[in-house]
């Protein structure tokens, strides 16, 4: 792993049943947030996008309390944010791009994006014919639910307007297709 990558994985956290997190108050200051004022801005606008990707904000960021120690010996409670794997993302990606930390966090998680991608394909390789077909049915299955609620939000509201527009995907589809193939 770069060394460069290393203080963000020395961050996290592991609940008691072995799930990852990260303290947003840990990760604020190594991303060069002094100010926990701007950074909740970011986290607002993670939060945002984890929203509009219609996944359960709740399951991603976890309002919580750190205890801080104070110079005087005593104890004092600041809001914190636990943040799933999925949540620093967003927070990196939503962070100041002209801040070098930020750039090398997009990197790191661009990283580790494709190295998933790719041990997913050779997940995939690996499965029977009959495992592959029921994981792509699977797969189209959850992509026709988000167009359904995608349309839907479009105005297409009742199942006639719903086979139209899903019609003129397929003519749309196909007619590239025409058209390539009569480009060649």
């Amino acid at each position: 792993m770069n060394k460069q990558h290393q203080p963000f994985e020395n961050l996290r956290l592991h609940t008691e049943d072995g799930n990852e997190y990260w303290s947003a108050r840990d990760l604020a200051p190594l991303l060069e947030y002094k100010d926990w004022r701007n950074f909740l801005n970011v986290l607002s606008r993670a939060t945002q996008a984890c929203e509009t990707s219609n996944l359960e904000v709740s399951d991603h960021f976890v309002e919580a309390t750190k205890k801080v120690l104070l110079g005087s010996g005593a104890y004092r409670e600041l809001d914190d944010v636990l943040l799933s794997r999925y949540a620093c993302y967003l927070v990196v990606q939503n962070g100041d791009p002209n801040k070098p930390v930020i750039a090398a966090g997009q990197t790191y998680f661009a990283i580790q994006t494709r190295r998933q991608e790719l041990a997913d394909d050779e997940t995939f390789k690996r499965l029977r014919e009959d495992e592959k077909r029921l994981f792509l049915r699977n797969e189209l299955k959850e992509h026709n639910k988000q167009l359904v609620e995608t349309a839907h939000l479009a105005g297409v509201e009742t199942t006639l307007d719903f086979a139209i527009f899903q019609n003129h995907g397929y003519q749309g589809l196909y007619f590239q297709v025409t058209l390539s193939k009569r480009n060649r």
